[in-house]
């Protein structure tokens, strides 16, 4: 096994243990995202790790015993099996499962802990009787986090296998699809649908809208419109086909326009739009802060006979704060009630992120307490609002009232302030807000340590700059290409100003070169 393989088993090791919900395990990401969320979602739920997982850390130490002492996979492969008598196995579906969790960020590693679970023989033995294979959880853990690492050699090696298994799914054909369109493989993505017959894995339409939708998640909007028509022959075109690419245009790329042509194009192929057709349109209007056209596609609504939902509640009242309206906003609270539904959190941030937009934070705040008197407990959009508005001061109470709320912060929670600090001309204050991320053990991730440096360089604190700068490659994050230059033309102009002879680095050694700290104010 290669050294970075058993390297990244052990630390692994080092991580905390990760409590699993009784619910579904759902993180949803974005692009950029910094945290170490996704969009796996395991299709049964996880019964929770015990408090003290011995019996985890132990297979996870027998797997990377075995990494460490073997110089391929195939090798690790058999020691693990050689020494199944005596060292500890995946007694359970759940334990196999949080090992492959903890393993994610290693795709080659959770590979082999699932062919060690998958413990039917030698890798090359034909299939016969034994123990059953891992659950389905497990295979897909392993697909997803070989796809999110762009391992999709290894991703398709798990498919093939659970192919001879005999327990592949529409759902790993399905991840593998998505990870495709994270990582803009529309042609590989379209490819890996076409080949599921192939696999002898049903396909029908449902799978075909899970492509789509992987599409429009990752903003290749017109290529899933594209395919949409390319193959209304083999999947007749219905409403919910175009609602997915009319939510692309509405809520991933908020493109007036376009969601507009889209519902010309439902008409011109005789579509009748139905009630989250309408749904969408309002939301739509509603983010650009179009009061007409929103109360226009509302009342539409209503005389077609769909029956509003919350969401389109949570958008009038959006619209209407946005427009300042406000009284008009607040009569929509009780016309949920009417309705026979209650306001949530959305609802109360629908008011309270135009109301910080516009600077009016004690309407804001009043609206929050509000929500708090009704048990409702504010999200980490309710406290990301007045952070973008707040003072240093402020912003610092606000981050320790997430924390008591658990609502947070989150690694995007610490990057927005960065950047609000830096546009401020505030650098002091950003460089607090980085020494008060780690009180909230939030690690740095290469993002926030791009922001701080650029941040840092762009208001002339360069000899800082490339203090943190060292000190993001130390802990193995890749350089850029352009800050090493930038840098590295700053130390030639001052050359002088280093004392010593020899070459020069592009990155000084810490405490070497800035025995002196620039006050930054």
């Amino acid at each position: 096994m290669a050294p970075s393989v058993a390297a990244a088993l052990r630390r692994h090791l080092l991580l905390p243990r990760l409590r699993f919900p009784s619910h579904h395990l759902r993180l949803s990401t974005t692009s950029h995202s910094l945290s170490d969320q996704s969009d796996f979602e395991l299709d049964h739920p996880l019964p929770p790790a015990p408090d003290d997982d011995g019996e985890l850390s132990s297979f996870l130490h027998h797997v990377s015993s075995a990494a460490s002492a073997a110089t391929s996979p195939k090798q690790a492969l058999s020691l693990l099996h050689s020494s199944s008598a005596s060292g500890p196995q995946p007694t359970s579906p759940s334990l196999l499962v949080r090992a492959l969790w903890e393993l994610r960020r290693d795709p080659d590693a959770a590979a082999l802990a699932l062919r060690y679970g998958d413990r039917c023989g030698s890798p090359d033995e034909a299939e016969g009787e034994g123990p059953p294979p891992p659950p389905v959880e497990a295979w897909h853990l392993a697909v997803w986090a070989a796809g999110k690492a762009r391992r999709f050699d290894l991703a398709w090696a798990v498919v093939r296998r659970m192919r001879r298994r005999g327990v592949l799914t529409r759902r790993a054909m399905v991840i593998l699809m998505e990870r495709y369109a994270v990582a803009n493989e529309v042609s590989k993505a379209i490819k890996t649908f076409d080949v599921m017959e192939k696999f002898k894995v049903e396909v029908d339409q449902s799978v075909f809208y899970s492509l789509l939708r992987a599409l429009c998640k990752s903003k290749n909007i017109e290529d899933a419109e594209e395919l949409l028509l390319l193959r209304k022959k083999f999947f007749p075109l219905t409403a919910e086909g175009f609602n997915i690419i009319l939510d692309g245009w509405c809520n991933i790329i908020t493109d007036v326009a376009e969601a507009k042509r889209v519902w010309r194009e439902m008409s011109n192929y005789c579509m009748t739009p139905d009630g989250m057709s309408y749904t969408l349109m309002v939301s739509c209007f509603s983010k650009t802060g179009n009061l007409f056209d929103t109360l226009r596609v509302y009342d539409e609504m209503k005389k077609r006979g769909w029956t509003p939902g919350i969401a389109v509640y949570n958008s009038l009242v959006y619209v209407l704060t946005k427009e300042n309206c406000m009284k008009d906003a607040h009569n929509i609270f009780s016309k949920l009630t009417d309705e026979g539904l209650q306001p949530d959190v959305e609802t109360y941030n629908s008011m309270i992120v135009p109301l910080c937009e516009s600077h009016k934070l004690d309407e804001a705040r009043m609206v929050m307490d509000s929500m708090i008197l009704k048990g409702i407990v504010p999200t980490i959009l309710t406290y990301n609002a007045f952070l973008k508005q707040e003072g240093i001061e402020e912003s610092l109470k606000l981050l320790q009232r997430m924390k008591e709320d658990g609502s947070g912060p989150k690694g995007d929670t610490f990057l927005m302030l960065f950047n609000k600090f830096f546009q401020l001309n505030e650098a002091g204050n950003a460089l607090r807000v980085w020494n008060e991320m780690r009180r909230y053990d939030i690690s740095p991730t290469r993002s926030h340590y791009m922001t701080l440096v650029q941040g840092l360089v762009n208001h002339g604190f360069v000899p800082r700059a490339l203090e943190y700068y060292d000190e993001m490659k130390e802990k193995g994050f890749t350089s850029d290409t352009q800050l090493d230059k930038e840098f590295k033309n700053f130390l030639l102009a001052n050359r002088d100003h280093w004392r010593g002879a020899g070459k020069y680095n592009i990155i000084p050694q810490r405490g070497r070169h800035f025995t002196r700290r620039p006050r930054i104010q």
